[in-house]
């Protein structure tokens, strides 16, 4: 698999019931433009395998992959409002992938832990 075929993308925490929704909106407003998939997904897991350090942990945040940068966390919300509200096309048309809905995180305490994690945790990765 070309992961440079399926950029951008969006990997988020499929896990998690917040993530699942964060990532549900993000599909809604970019339509067919992003690919977006979960952490534990295959699919998301070959992605990171190509993009990642095997001993790094890129699970702590949500991912939006461009074909330059690897914007995580906070680092990665102004990037990918920017890409959809230019409504860039992508030039080849993406298949239509399932949402996976996580359960977990769905009290009110866990929401404030995600978004303390999401304000927290910012990295930018350059790909090569």
């Amino acid at each position: 698999m070309n992961v440079r075929d399926l950029l951008p993308v969006l990997i988020y925490d499929d896990s998690c019931y917040y993530c699942s929704k964060f990532a549900s909106i993000a599909k809604s407003l970019a339509g067919k433009n992003i690919l977006i998939v979960g952490h534990y997904t295959k699919i998301g897991k070959e992605i990171k395998s190509e993009i990642f350090a095997k001993d790094y942990d890129s699970t702590r945040m949500f991912w939006f992959v461009t074909d330059k940068v690897a914007h995580g966390g906070r680092a990665g919300i102004l990037p990918l409002v920017f890409f959809i509200l230019k409504g860039k096309a992508r030039k080849t048309p993406l298949r239509d992938m399932p949402l996976a809905y996580g359960t977990d995180c769905k009290t009110t305490r866990a929401f404030f832990m995600r978004v303390k994690t999401l304000l927290s945790n910012s990295q930018k990765i350059p790909l090569k």
